[in-house]
């Protein structure tokens, strides 16, 4: 236990969220519990994530989230290991809520992201469809987020094009989509910042520089791709070639990545086989498993595209180094493991001093001082 990689998750403490400060003491060694000196709380070392108060041994809780990462179905875990379909389905839940916190705080930072592509699936439910929208960064694999909808509409779109902005910086973007029109409307909507005037009313919205939108329209006959129609929708030609060599090496405009990992996510989802009987019965269950899967797939999955080569033997053989998506776009230094998944600790926001009238006092500027 180190008292110096934990923080205080209590939301009432003004040193909550932050490390290596000294205000974290060793509670109980048994119980695995940690002490806050400045609040004076107690907390145990699995607070704040999906292993916390689980009588279940922690290896068995991630093998068993290992296994429906991968597509593994929940009846054949219920059979193997002697669970309750109710537990299993809990597990499944706090994990996803728990990826999609790890999600925004560590993958949804800016960065440059070169190409972005993005795809809708249609789920079908056991009492309705729904659709499933994603995005992927080109360069890395990095998955950038998802969301889902009743309605294959701008909306779908633009909630998605919000997970992507908050992954971006201002610096040349090519999106390459399918023939969708829905997304021109949400790009152009998301992609805007305010341009300060120093008058009354709203601020004059200007568009992002350096968005490029690509389209590939594939044409069809007898359920068969007879033809493939690319076209650039808005930017110049110059520019959308230099941005797919850049991220993609070669090749020409294409949706080939965002495609993969589609098939990625069918693979281990059972309830978005097109054809298959392990139908979904909830919206929730189908959004904490995409995100649940997505991570897994950013921090804990080796991408054979991804890898690099370090050094070349004296056989004249090279050795490789394998990387996941995080590895690759900077986020992590090495794979993660699920049960490292698992333990993560996401840091809630910064503490800020509550609005009073009048002068604080002495305590609160101390607090201030000390803490903000």
């Amino acid at each position: 236990m180190d008292p110096q990689t934990v923080f205080c998750p209590n939301f009432d403490c003004p040193a909550r969220g932050q490390l290596g400060k000294g205000n974290i003491g060793v509670h109980q060694h048994r119980e695995r519990r940690y002490i806050c000196h400045v609040c004076h709380k107690t907390f145990s070392a699995t607070k704040g994530t999906p292993l916390y108060r689980l009588r279940t041994d922690a290896d068995q809780v991630a093998l068993v989230l290992a296994l429906l990462a991968h597509g593994c179905p929940v009846c054949a875990i219920v059979f193997a290991f002697a669970l309750d379909e109710r537990t299993v389905r809990d597990w499944e839940r706090r994990a996803g809520q728990h990826a999609e916190q790890v999600h925004e705080h560590l993958v949804q930072q800016p960065r440059d992201l070169g190409q972005v592509q993005a795809d809708e699936i249609r789920v079908k439910l056991q009492a309705a469809v729904v659709w499933l929208a994603l995005a992927l960064q080109v360069s890395t694999r990095l998955w950038l987020g998802a969301t889902v909808s009743e309605h294959r509409d701008e909306a779908l779109l633009t909630g998605l094009m919000q997970k992507v902005r908050a992954c971006a910086l201002c610096r040349p973007l090519l999106f390459c989509v399918d023939g969708f029109r829905a997304y021109l409307g949400a790009i152009h909507n998301i992609f805007r910042e305010a341009v300060p005037t120093g008058s009354l009313g709203r601020p004059q919205l200007r568009p992002w520089d350096g968005i490029h939108i690509a389209q590939v329209v594939k044409q069809y006959a007898r359920g068969h791709v007879i033809g493939v129609i690319r076209r650039i929708v808005q930017g110049t030609e110059a520019q959308v070639n230099r941005l797919v060599h850049i991220t993609q090496g070669r090749g020409v405009i294409n949706t080939a990545y965002i495609e993969r990992l589609n098939a990625t996510f069918r693979a281990c989802l059972p309830g978005l086989v097109r054809r298959g009987r392990c139908l979904l019965q909830q919206t929730t269950t189908l959004y904490v498993g995409v995100y649940w899967v997505g991570t897994v797939y950013n921090f804990c999955t080796n991408h054979d595209s991804l890898r690099v080569a370090l050094a070349i033997g004296r056989a004249g053989r090279r050795h490789w180094v394998l990387r996941t998506p995080a590895m690759a776009a900077g986020i992590t230094d090495h794979r993660w493991t699920v049960h490292e998944l698992l333990t993560y600790h996401v840091p809630p926001a910064r503490w800020v001093p509550p609005l009073q009238r009048g002068r604080p006092s002495n305590a609160t500027k101390e607090l201030i001082k000390k803490w903000c």
